[in-house]
């Protein structure tokens, strides 16, 4: 069945490059590019193009107004978008009004992209698959970075590999941006797997290595 999509890109701010959030993984370096060949594609399509910046106070430790960090990486800041927003929270549903936006567009699909995979980008998708919207995750146009805390540590690769698949296994398809390309220039969607088939084929697999 065709799509109306949405290219929703989260906050592909210098935060992540050189600020006080480096991401780790995938290397941002080719992240970054991805991001700008699917709003390219999107723009070729006729997809609508939805930037989000997240905004803080000027004097917060990151992403404070005005600060270098809060900028636009110029990778997004330089192409064209159809629409603009802010946002003060991690998923982008909060506060923006965005819902509306995509419901008078007709939109029943969206594709997420930029930062962070395992925070904004996670808080998106569950949001938007518990509405009742069709989420598609490019995993080669996203990233995390890693965190050691009360609960453990985890690298970057952990934690993007693991929202990975618990994305697939409901919540979002987890595509990379070749194959997405190709979907949008012919309309055709995307699927995602189940909880229940997800954990047997882990099983199974555990069960012929034993």
């Amino acid at each position: 069945m065709d799509r109306k999509r949405a290219l929703i890109v989260i906050d592909v701010q210098n935060e992540y490059f050189t600020g006080g959030l480096p991401i780790e993984y995938p290397p941002v370096s080719g992240s970054v590019v991805n991001i700008g060949r699917a709003m390219d594609a999107a723009k070729a399509a006729g997809i609508p193009v939805v930037v989000f910046q997240h905004t803080e106070p000027s004097d917060s430790p990151v992403f404070g107004e005005g600060q270098p960090g809060w900028e636009l990486h110029p990778t997004v800041g330089s192409r064209p978008r159809d629409h603009y927003l802010r946002k003060q929270w991690p998923s982008v549903f909060t506060g923006t009004g965005l819902r509306e936006w995509l419901s008078e567009r007709g939109v029943d699909t969206i594709t997420v992209v930029g930062y962070m995979t395992h925070n904004c980008d996670a808080s998106t998708a569950f949001e938007a698959a518990h509405s009742g919207l069709q989420v598609e995750f490019l995993a080669d146009a996203s990233g995390s970075l890693p965190y050691e805390n009360e609960a453990g540590a985890a690298s970057a690769e952990e934690i993007h590999r693991v929202f990975s698949v618990v994305f697939q296994s409901r919540f979002a398809a987890v595509l990379d941006t070749d194959r997405w390309i190709e979907l949008a220039s012919s309309g055709e969607g995307s699927s995602v797997d189940n909880p229940l088939s997800s954990n047997r084929r882990a099983r199974d697999r555990r069960a012929q290595a034993a």
